[in-house]
């Protein structure tokens, strides 16, 4: 048998496609090869929402905000009125904070610190929270967000120098008669709990000036803090009833608020002592009994 002869126009076909693909696979093998074009983004800007006050960032005299932290909270653990933190540092609405935003948490250079003086106003009692900063900071905005905030230039602060020994000390009176079931525990109690029945009488441990009243601090339920100069503060938690109002001024001895068992387990008044911000024992502070 003869070996079959493929048609001349065959043949020709078969090496025209063969041709073709060789031709395609080497511009394919090209292509692979080639780099990948490569975008310059130098030029392109990124717009960062700044924040107020951020250049004062770790200055003495300065707050950052941290994820969580209220106005009122921040005021506290400074020793200050949060008014008067709102004041200083320009803010229309005292619950909007920002993580990363710095506060100015001293007065600054020629304002004149608050002073306790004058007679009491007369006692108004009061059940109901008086509004307060009580929203947590919010983060900040993504990346990408063109925002600009404008606030006025602050003053820088010197740092507080510091006091002569027994500045500003104060010789405190008990706050309420019960029996001291709990201590003070700089981690896990920053006062001392007095027991009593519901209604007991909640005295002023010193003359001093109402600087918050209400219930805008979880934990503490119907809280007073009393502003006794610039290096003390004492606090009044969990009271059945206020019965004083911000910036009032009142006496040693006055009564204050009511007994109550509000945001805890049971009745009791929780009393801290505040030095220039930071808890210590009220029972370094009290007379013995």
């Amino acid at each position: 048998m003869q070996p079959q002869v493929l048609p001349r126009w065959r043949g020709a076909a078969m090496l025209t496609v063969l041709a073709a693909l060789v031709v395609t696979a080497g511009c394919s093998t090209r292509r692979l090869a080639q780099p990948a074009p490569v975008e310059d983004r130098s030029s392109v800007r990124v717009d960062v929402k700044s924040l107020p006050g951020a250049e004062n960032a770790g200055k003495p005299g300065y707050y950052t905000v941290r994820p969580g932290d209220t106005l009122f909270r921040i005021a506290l653990d400074s020793g200050q009125s949060w008014r008067d933190v709102q004041t200083w540092n320009s803010l229309s609405n005292p619950n909007v904070l920002e993580v990363g935003q710095v506060l100015r948490v001293v007065p600054p250079v020629g304002v004149a610190p608050v002073v306790v003086a004058g007679a009491p106003a007369p006692l108004t009692a009061s059940t109901s929270a008086v509004t307060s900063p009580g929203l947590v900071a919010r983060p900040l905005a993504p990346a990408g967000t063109a925002t600009v905030i404008t606030s006025p230039a602050p003053v820088v602060a010197p740092a507080p120098a510091p006091e002569p020994a027994g500045a500003d000390e104060i010789n405190f009176v008990w706050p309420a008669q019960g029996a001291v079931v709990a201590t003070f525990d700089e981690a896990k109690n920053k006062g001392v709990s007095i027991a009593g029945r519901v209604g007991d009488p909640v005295l002023a441990a010193a003359d001093g000036r109402v600087v918050y009243a209400g219930a805008g601090l979880r934990g503490y339920g119907n809280l007073i803090i009393l502003k006794h100069n610039n290096t003390y503060l004492t606090a009044y938690a969990h009271n059945q009833a206020l019965l004083v109002r911000e910036d009032q001024a009142v006496k040693q001895g006055q009564k204050i608020a009511e007994m109550g068992s509000s945001d805890t387990d049971r009745i009791k008044l929780h009393f801290e002592v505040r030095r220039q911000g930071k808890p210590v024992d009220p029972l370094n502070h009290l007379p013995k009994r």
